[in-house]
């Protein structure tokens, strides 16, 4: 065979087998943080009979999603009433553990019960693995589950606890620590865990562990480069910053006391949500300093508007589009921030951030029911709904084909038969 027909036969197996084009889900909400996959190939039916690879029993509950590289499924969980937090290491193709690594701390933090301890998502750059514990401190593994470092970051203390995951851009690992009465942004350099820049600020920290203020979100970089640039929702301030440096280029006014979601950010416009009925609002990119009166494109203020937001949601096109807590779906208009539809999905809450996955959008439940739409800005269109019957408050991931879902009993590997 000529040189030429085994390129072309290679070009046509691969685009027949989807998984050797396959995109880790490196991070909390996939490779560019954003909730989306270029990978195709995943299955949209399944039930606890149909299209699983594998299940495995979990030892208790959480609230974290996992991550993979190649054929590793990397996932975080605390045992032992949150003196122990681990770091687990699946087999993608069989669910046999790997390894794991574990990190002990004496003196538990508070938290919530809805939200167990190691809520925050681990990342990874393929050399390194990344988490943060909350009071345990930030750990740095190699693939193999030996420790690299690992960062003291004090007493991190909230009622509600801890929950957001770390960001790897470039060499360093940057993670919004918090909240509570000590609440900052980090940068370390990932091949030694030293401290590169820290940003602290008055607007950050609460009075007490029980004030209804802080920032459980996990912060987006946009971008490559020099030109990148990270987006961080925090109390009353909207923040754009060089991730490189933590130099800001510009803040925000306007959103609410508690911020849970991650932002939404697209070339032109930048949008933040806040938690327990707090406002929303969406920026024109591109400006110095502050920018709330010369960029801020709408403000909605009223709690009619504002339903609880735990989950993050997408842009997609010219359109926003989350599942509130309550577990109803908007639909937004991006530069007006009309809502143009909304639709219940099911009879229970949703904490999931949506996925966009060959141009669906999948999000579960709390009761592990996932919903795959159709992203139409005229109405809801439910394609399918999948349910696993059991408790969920973690997002999906999308790698090699597979699907992967923790509840709080279970962690499933879906794969279409």
């Amino acid at each position: 065979m000529s040189l030429h027909k085994l390129i072309v036969a290679f070009i046509i197996f691969t685009s027949c087998h989807p998984a050797l084009q396959a995109e880790n889900w490196s991070s909390w909400r996939g490779p560019n943080g954003n909730g989306a996959t270029s990978e195709k190939g995943f299955p949209t039916t399944w039930s606890t009979s149909e299209n699983v690879a594998w299940r495995i029993d979990l030892p208790a509950p959480g609230n974290s999603t996992p991550v993979t590289w190649q054929d590793n499924v990397l996932l975080t969980q605390a045992t032992a009433e949150g003196t122990k937090r681990h770091l687990t290491c699946y087999d993608l193709n069989s669910g046999k553990q790997r390894w794991q690594y574990t990190a002990a701390i004496e003196q538990v933090e508070k938290t919530h019960k809805t939200n167990p301890h190691a809520a925050g998502s681990p990342v990874t750059d393929g050399k390194h693995i990344v988490v943060s514990f909350g009071s345990a401190g930030i750990h740095c593994v190699d693939m193999k589950g030996n420790l690299k470092w690992q960062a003291d970051m004090g007493r991190l203390e909230h009622i509600w606890g801890t929950s957001a995951s770390p960001v790897i851009f470039e060499d360093l690992v940057i993670v919004n620590c918090g909240p509570g009465v000590r609440a900052f942004w980090i940068a370390l350099d990932i091949q030694t865990g030293e401290e590169v820049w820290k940003t602290e600020s008055k607007n950050f920290v609460s009075t007490k562990p029980e004030e209804f203020r802080g920032s459980w979100s996990t912060p987006v970089v946009y971008g490559g480069g020099a030109d990148a640039v990270m987006f961080i929702s925090m109390p009353l301030k909207f923040y754009a910053l060089k991730p490189r440096t933590g130099d800001i280029l510009w803040t925000c006014d306007g959103p609410g006391m508690l911020a849970y979601t991650s932002p939404l950010v697209n070339r032109d416009v930048a949008v933040t949500m806040s938690g327990y009925g707090g406002p929303s609002l969406a920026i024109k990119r591109g400006g110095q300093g502050d920018v709330t009166a010369s960029h801020r494109l709408w403000h909605k203020t009223e709690r009619a508007e504002n339903p609880q937001r735990i989950g993050s949601g997408l842009i997609i096109g010219d359109y926003i589009y989350i599942v509130n807590e309550p577990g109803i779906a908007w639909c937004l208009d991006l530069k007006t921030g009309a809502r143009l539809w909304q639709q219940r999905l099911g009879d229970s809450k949703c904490w999931s951030s949506l996925c966009l996955v060959e141009g669906k959008i999948f999000v579960v439940n709390d009761k592990g029911t996932t919903f795959v739409i159709d992203p139409n800005p005229k109405q809801c269109n439910i394609i399918h709904e999948n349910k696993l019957a059991e408790l969920t408050r973690g997002s999906l991931a999308f790698a090699n084909g597979r699907i992967l879902i923790r509840t709080y009993k279970s962690l499933y590997c879906i794969e279409s038969k």
